[in-house]
């Protein structure tokens, strides 16, 4: 299986290609921080799973677009954050799959082969999520991001 991962923390990036490359079932796996020429790189490596932490620009959008640009590719959404919401826009966009930073090595290799294979990985959810505005999900992403009250409400004009 061909991985590539993008994201922006290098060390995660790193840690991530030394916990996964010993096993027999990856071929390869290569990293990005750089958004501007991935598309030149997924058409290059033609991974079979893209993972995308969730906050790289903005992590959702650039999936998204991708899944625009190349409908087939599976890709995860990578992110620290485990809420609901994520993991709810994540599935409806298209993405195959959600997965919490926190995941054990061996649970996330089992979780790509099984979405390499066709299925996808969205946990389970036992709360009723409402829907959020636009507004909404703008805040709680700055909110997530670990950005302050005052600056949300200077960059939202509140």
């Amino acid at each position: 299986m061909k991985i590539l991962l993008v994201d922006d923390h290098i060390l995660f990036a790193k840690s991530l290609s030394i916990a996964l490359c010993d096993n027999p079932e990856i071929e390869q796996i290569s990293s990005t921080k750089d958004i501007q020429d991935l598309e030149k790189q997924i058409a290059t490596e033609l991974p079979d799973i893209l993972l995308i932490d969730i906050n790289l620009e903005d992590g959702l959008m650039l999936t998204q677009h991708l899944l625009e640009r190349f409908p087939d590719q599976k890709i995860v959404i990578l992110s620290g954050y485990n809420l609901p919401v994520y993991r709810k826009e994540a599935k409806k966009i298209g993405a195959r799959g959600f997965i919490s930073k926190d995941v054990e090595p061996d649970e996330l290799l089992h979780i790509l082969l099984t979405i390499k294979d066709g299925a996808t990985h969205f946990p389970r959810e036992e709360v009723f999520i409402e829907e959020l505005t636009d507004g909404e999900r703008k805040v709680l992403e700055l909110v997530a991001s670990g950005v302050r009250r005052r600056e949300i409400a200077e960059q939202l004009f509140i």
